[in-house]
């Protein structure tokens, strides 16, 4: 299945890729404004952001992946281009912490945010622009990089051995609902109505209240350490690491659809995991945070840039 992008390329390209990210993040905005004026108790959005993550996104993902048509010859290019632009990125990101002027345990903290991504921008944007088939696309695409985002962060800041990332991979949900769809999908596996009526009706749910919570996450502060640092870490995120997934997918037969998704995947803001991850493993929450608000706030304009340049490709 592949969908024709929405996004026209000609004089009003610009002001159509405005148009298409507004309502996503205005979603955002309003979490940030619901979070510090409606009076809802602080556990409200925790226990939000958990419904979302641990119920609603990974019905979304299974019922994509379990109705889409895939073409594997044309998936596994597309996986290849967006581990190996995560790859350039921690890269990229790692060159950076003569800058950072923290600690080792500080420094791994936010060398997260260089290459971990947010799934539910991801999705919403994707579905935009490619319809259910940039659903799907986009979670498969995110469902396999979990693993490997999840790896390189936990790894960084490890203390406690290996058993601590392999429980946290196996009780991921994006990663479960990613395999249990896919292999419901090439079993040739039907779904009842009721059952994917119920389902849909969570996956309606998901991305709005996500992306609420997204919204709700933001914080800022003082960075710490250098600010020149922090503001590599989310150049890279922004920039250099979809410049890398738009320099190699052509190079590596990727184009039309699997092209567009995999660089709004690379183009992705920091995920709020990682504010998660390294307050479970004590490094540096509050710089993590401010990363996350950065990158978020950020991605306004550059995601704008990225997708006007897919529409004119």
């Amino acid at each position: 299945m592949r969908i024709s992008a929405a996004l026209p390329a000609d004089d009003n390209g610009a002001m159509q890729t405005l148009w298409l990210l507004l309502p996503d993040f205005s979603l955002i905005l309003l979490g940030a404004v619901l979070h510090r004026a409606a009076g809802l108790p602080e556990s409200f959005w925790p226990g939000l952001e958990k419904l979302v993550y641990f119920v609603l996104f990974p019905a979304l993902l299974f019922l994509a992946l379990a109705r889409v048509d895939l073409d594997v010859g044309q998936t596994l290019p597309m996986f290849a281009v967006g581990l190996a632009s995560m790859a350039a990125a921690f890269v990229l990101g790692l060159a950076g912490q003569p800058l950072m002027g923290l600690s080792p345990m500080g420094f791994a903290s936010r060398l997260q945010c260089a290459f971990r991504f947010n799934t539910y921008i991801g999705i919403a944007i994707a579905g935009k622009l490619h319809g259910a088939a940039g659903v799907a696309s986009m979670g498969a695409l995110c469902g396999v990089m979990v693993p490997f985002a999840n790896i390189a962060a936990v790894s960084l800041m490890a203390r406690h051995g290996q058993g601590r990332l392999l429980r946290e991979l196996v009780r991921n949900p994006l990663v479960l609902a990613t395999l249990v769809g896919l292999t419901f999908n090439l079993a040739g596996g039907t779904l009842a109505q009721p059952l994917q009526q119920f389902l849909q009706r969570l996956a309606d749910a998901s991305v709005a209240l996500g992306l609420l919570a997204v919204g709700a996450a933001l914080r800022w502060g003082d960075t710490g350490g250098r600010l020149v640092g922090s503001l590599w870490i989310a150049a890279v995120k922004l920039v250099l690491m979809p410049t890398a997934a738009w320099w190699l997918a052509p190079r590596l037969g990727v184009d039309g659809l699997q092209r567009d998704i995999v660089v709004i995947f690379a183009a992705l803001p920091s995920a709020s995991s990682a504010y998660i991850l390294a307050m479970r493993m004590g490094g540096d929450g509050k710089g993590v945070a401010w990363l996350i608000s950065a990158t978020t706030l950020g991605a306004v304009l550059t995601m704008w840039a990225w997708l006007a340049a897919i529409a004119r490709a």
